[in-house]
């Protein structure tokens, strides 16, 4: 196979990865829009005498809803992507996104409709995961399988940093909004526009996408009629077992890293500590450009060093820097600036994840193992973890920093894990490369 061969990163590698990484920011910032307008939607979609921390909870619990969401899309779409073509449902995820964003921000609120107002915003929540859980693992596939097999890491992780750059968006937007309109006018009609915004760029994202082309990976499992022969999920949960729960545990410190410091942080800092929401974006901006450089670090890294080292090194990185953010603001707000964006470089581990995954799993039931485990993990851990982080912050405002560091414990202990599972990894590798020479 094309995807065995030790090469170098020719030009439609490059125009593949770009417009994937591109059409996916686009994307991505439909999803995480949302939660960078918050406590404006809260305002608006709930009862103006409910206390303002159930408010919170459960404005963030629709945000939880699209997380929720994202097993029954990712599993339908990769059950697909595994037995039609990659590129098909890579186009799908994009309209199936668009529609509802664009629906957001012509929604009436509580004032007007009263309980139907946040009905009608959680269904709306529920069809953007349901298309943000066939996006993200298509998209890790997808670019997996058109590189060689020695880029894996540094195409995954520059993807994986141009969906960060979605949520750098939504914070630019954020903050444009908040800097240049007064509070009364964000509330009475500024909050719909980044929601019209981002449905242009979902369909600017499904245009881009007709250039694209399916995978060497899959055309040539198709042309050997290598194609999964039973139901693919029922392949995975049955053989991959142990992938499974490493991929979750991965998925875990993926999504609780970037939701935990780069989308609740802002509202964290006005909250805890009064720092003006222009400030607070600013910095969150910072620290999702260090992100997205920390995202192709550990990519690259992980093609040299391998998963084990990348993500013991990367997690005791990640739990000293996240640590020292929370607490040096708390005491010396000033330090905003560098160590949030220290802190957003740490996170940057996360970007050596999908590595994992993509190895982790046979191409014929690939987009299905990685879409199970990443979606049913990104449910629980990445939807949860916005209402747990609030409710303990009724007891600590510390918060934040606790769970951070309790993942870079998680990080850690599976990096030690994959170090003894380099023998299976090893075995793996030989029996894919006997597979390849014999054109199986």
């Amino acid at each position: 196979m094309q995807h065995a061969q030790s090469r170098r990163l020719d030009r439609q590698d490059f125009k593949t990865l770009s417009l994937a990484a591109l059409g996916g920011a686009l994307e991505f910032y439909d999803f995480i829009i949302f939660v960078f307008f918050a406590a404006v939607i809260g305002d608006l979609f709930f009862p103006a005498d409910m206390p303002d921390w159930l408010r919170q909870v459960q404005t963030f619990g629709i945000f939880a809803a699209g997380y929720l969401a994202r097993p029954l899309g990712g599993i339908i779409m990769a059950h697909f992507g595994d037995l039609v073509g990659r590129k098909r449902m890579f186009s799908l995820s994009i309209l199936l996104m668009a529609l509802p964003t664009l629906a957001m921000g012509l929604l009436p609120t509580y004032a007007s409709i009263g309980i139907a107002a946040p009905l009608l915003l959680l269904l709306m929540r529920i069809l953007q995961g349901a298309a943000i859980g066939g996006e993200v693992p298509g998209a890790w596939v997808f670019v997996a399988e058109h590189v060689p097999r020695n880029r894996i890491g540094f195409a995954c992780g520059t993807l994986t940093a141009g969906l960060t750059m979605g949520i750098l968006l939504g914070s630019l937007v954020a903050t444009l909004l908040n800097t240049s309109m007064a509070p009364a006018a964000i509330s009475q009609y500024g909050w719909r526009i980044p929601f019209f915004i981002g449905g242009i760029f979902g369909l600017i994202a499904l245009y881009l996408r007709r250039w694209l082309q399916e995978t060497p990976v899959f055309i040539e499992m198709k042309a050997h009629k290598a194609l999964a022969e039973e139901l693919p999920l029922k392949a995975v949960v049955a053989n991959h077992k142990k992938e499974i729960v490493v991929s979750m545990l991965m998925t875990w410190l993926l999504s609780a890293g970037i939701v935990v410091v780069i989308l609740m942080t802002p509202t964290w800092l006005q909250k805890q500590f009064g720092i003006p929401a222009a400030a607070a974006l600013q910095a969150n901006c910072l620290a999702t450009v260090a992100l997205m450089f920390g995202c192709i670090i550990s990519g690259s890294v992980v093609d040299r060093l391998g998963a084990s080292k990348t993500f013991i090194i990367g997690s005791l990185f990640l739990g000293i820097c996240s640590w020292s953010f929370y607490h040096m603001v708390a005491a010396d707000p000033s330090v905003l600036m560098g160590m949030y964006a220290l802190a957003g470089l740490s996170v940057g581990v996360v970007g050596a994840v999908p590595y994992v995954m993509v190895r982790a799993f046979p191409a014929e039931v690939r987009f299905t193992g990685i879409s199970f485990s990443y979606n049913v993990a990104y449910a629980i851990f990445g939807g949860l973890t916005p209402v747990f982080v609030t409710l303990i912050m009724r007891l600590t405002p510390m918060a934040p920093a606790y769970y951070v560091l309790a993942l870079s414990v998680i990080g850690l202990l599976t990096g030690i894990y994959l170090s003894r599972d380099l023998n299976s990894e090893t075995a793996r590798e030989a029996k894919f490369a006997e597979r390849a020479a014999s054109g199986q």
